[in-house]
């Protein structure tokens, strides 16, 4: 990397607002797009984007990349073969919901209720949660991430629930939805940038660039275009 000037970066490009690729423009936007390109100029690199999948992650990252962005959750599995950075982002899953029913909705034992209908995509770590939390409600599986959150504004669906980071970002997006004490979730995840495991000057580096960037203003201007005027840490 160092000598050609080339930071590549593995990304899925598929889930907002960390990576998003445009299907029409093939322009990649999300948080940490926007923090990727910082990481590039603060090494006076050009960026090389690699397309990969979630399934894919790891073994692209590993054969292809120099670092892994765009909403990666810190794992031990992913941590038994990569060094990620200090986290960016500490979450987990919290609710979104009809304004008005916010307070409904608060807590796992009233989304866990007969006639509560949680809408949750196929696969993945929410439908886990709501499988796993919500027995007596209804489980509602979605296969379209990009119309999910619609089916609740069209009285369709009742609650989801999902990463806080998503459901502050779908909030400033739709007026009708808010997320539910996203800085108080149900449960605990944080998420990184995955680094070459053994690298430790690169990882060094890294963690220094972000802690500059939390706070001379990086991070907050990255955020503010998904999340508005609130902040997670």
């Amino acid at each position: 990397m160092r000598a050609t000037k080339r930071l590549r970066v593995c990304t899925t490009g598929d889930y907002r607002p960390f990576t998003y690729l445009d299907p029409a423009t093939k322009a990649y936007s999300g948080i940490d797009v926007t923090m990727a390109k910082s990481l590039a100029a603060s090494l006076g690199a050009q960026i090389t984007w690699v397309p990969t999948t979630w399934k894919n992650l790891m073994p692209d990252f590993l054969a292809k990349c120099d670092i892994g962005m765009g909403g990666v959750s810190i794992s031990t599995d992913r941590a038994q073969r990569a060094f990620f950075s200090d986290p960016v982002l500490t979450e987990g899953k919290t609710p979104i919901t009809l304004c008005r029913n916010v307070s409904k909705f608060d807590t796992v034992a009233e989304i866990n209720r007969p006639g509560v209908r949680s809408i949750t995509p196929e696969g993945g770590t929410n439908e886990e949660f709501a499988v796993a939390n919500y027995p007596k409600g209804e489980v509602i599986r979605w296969k379209d991430n990009n119309t999910i959150f619609d089916q609740i504004i069209a009285g369709k669906a009742d609650v989801m629930t999902t990463d806080a980071s998503e459901t502050v970002w779908v909030a400033n997006e739709k007026p009708q939805l808010c997320a539910v004490h996203p800085d108080k979730p149900f449960n605990f995840s944080q998420k990184g940038y995955l680094l070459p495991r053994g690298d430790v000057d690169f990882k060094a580096y890294v963690d220094q660039w972000l802690n500059i960037a939390r706070n001379d203003g990086t991070w907050p201007a990255a955020t503010k275009p998904w999340f508005g005027d609130q902040q997670l840490r």
